[in-house]
């Protein structure tokens, strides 16, 4: 690999393209047997990289002026939500920087069609549940590494007894970007939730940035664009291969689909990527290819807190009782399930776990019968959206018992824990 890959000032902790012998050798043979490379072009890895820099100008103008500046958190959020609900117009003291967000925000980029979102977002309605489980579980392996694992432990996400709410946070907006027709409608509780999020995100990266355990050549910028990047080709190609396995039959075209639909998830949330954001599944399987590669198992106690907080974080507690303490031991050995089966065994051994194996054998007793109804499903279109519908009530059902009718608040002003 060229030198030129690497650009000066380029976060030394992510370490491709130095992927280690096995690693080498493994590009080599699949090469010479395929000729297929399966780490990405020069070009794309130089942008993945340049990418871990780089994070999100014009919302960052917004929240330096408003969230961070002489208005406060506050009085910006009102300003926010008075805009979602009757348009930007309608806020005549909004400044240059609120105007700018909005507009980029409400802008369709060119590159969407329509169709293939709303094809990507019901296949988020037929995984539901298992999305989250399965999504959660695979990055959970990724807690190895600092540049990922430290800005949530700085900032709590799911850290410890704030390990569940993040996750029920994260469980609304993916519930409510999934409705037929949500994300791409004015005015939508998922494109509302979805800016928020950036707000937020953008927050955290100015304090974690800014925060003295954080090491800014080592690792870049916090909540970078390839970061979210990952999280994306978390919520798309990985499920889609993943719960293959389970009984979920989703095919290549429905995994372009939702790969389309989570780059458009990815606009609302301020993920850009532009120029690299895969265009294929087999591209997006190249980028997750290199960033298993880069690893650098450095992220220590935090890593550690961040993997071993998640799972317990379903146990029943002593509040829970009868039929109440079973569904919370249900979702606890399922959750453990997931872990086993979608976490890297020699990541999973670093880490001290609940046995995988209860969850397991309850997940391999759904695959009957989640398989048949996918079979079925593309025989009857009705069937097919009775599938998705009950899943998604499923799913929600779940989300408002596990949050005893809490409401997420994503909120983009809570100060770092440590």
């Amino acid at each position: 690999m060229p030198d030129a890959l690497r650009p000066p000032g380029a976060p030394t902790a992510f370490r491709y393209p130095d992927v280690g012998p096995r690693r080498a050798r493994l590009r080599a043979t699949i090469r010479r047997l395929t000729g297929v490379d399966p780490f990405p072009s020069d070009a794309v890895a130089r942008a993945f990289i340049d990418g871990l820099t780089e994070g999100d100008p014009v919302a960052e103008r917004f929240v330096a002026q408003t969230y961070h500046g002489e208005m406060g958190a506050r009085r910006a959020r009102d300003l926010v939500e008075r805009a979602q609900r009757e348009g930007i117009d309608s806020v005549p003291d909004a400044p240059d920087s609120m105007r700018a967000l909005f507009e980029e925000f409400e802008q369709l980029p060119g590159w969407v069609q329509p169709d293939l979102v709303e094809q990507g977002a019901a296949v988020w309605r037929r995984w539901a549940y298992a999305l989250g489980a399965l999504g959660n579980a695979g990055t959970t392996d990724t807690y190895t590494e600092g540049w990922l694992a430290v800005p949530l432990s700085l900032s709590g996400g799911y850290a410890g007894r704030r390990a569940m709410h993040r996750y029920l946070e994260t469980s609304r907006w993916w519930i409510e970007v999934c409705r037929p027709g949500a994300i791409l409608t004015p005015g939508s509780l998922g494109r509302s939730i979805s800016l928020h999020v950036r707000i937020m995100h953008v927050s955290v990266r100015e304090r974690v940035r800014l925060h003295p355990e954080w090491d800014a050549q080592r690792w870049g910028l916090p909540i970078s664009q390839s970061a979210m990047l990952l999280t994306l080709l978390g919520g798309s190609v990985a499920p889609a291969l993943g719960l293959f396995l389970l009984g979920h039959l989703t095919s290549p075209a429905e995994t372009r689909a939702v790969l389309h639909f989570n780059r458009y998830c990815g606009h609302l949330v301020g993920v850009r990527c532009d120029g690299y954001f895969p265009e294929t599944v087999a591209d997006a399987w190249r980028i997750l290819l290199m960033a298993d590669s880069a690893r650098s198992h450095d992220s220590g106690s935090d890593g550690a807190e961040l993997v071993e907080s998640f799972v317990p974080a379903f146990a029943p507690t002593p509040a829970h009782r009868g039929l109440g303490r079973l569904r919370a031991e249900y979702h606890y050995r399922v959750q453990a399930g997931y872990l086993g089966l979608y976490m890297l065994p020699w990541n999973r051994r670093r880490y001290l776990l609940p046995s995988a194996l209860p969850g397991i054998s309850l997940l391999a007793l759904r695959f009957p019968v989640v398989a048949g109804l996918e079979i079925a499903r593309r025989v009857s279109p009705r069937l097919d959206r009775r599938w998705q519908r009950t899943n998604l009530e499923r799913w929600e059902r779940w989300l408002r018992w596990q949050s005893a009718g809490k409401a997420a608040e994503f909120e983009a002003a809570a100060p770092l824990r440590r």
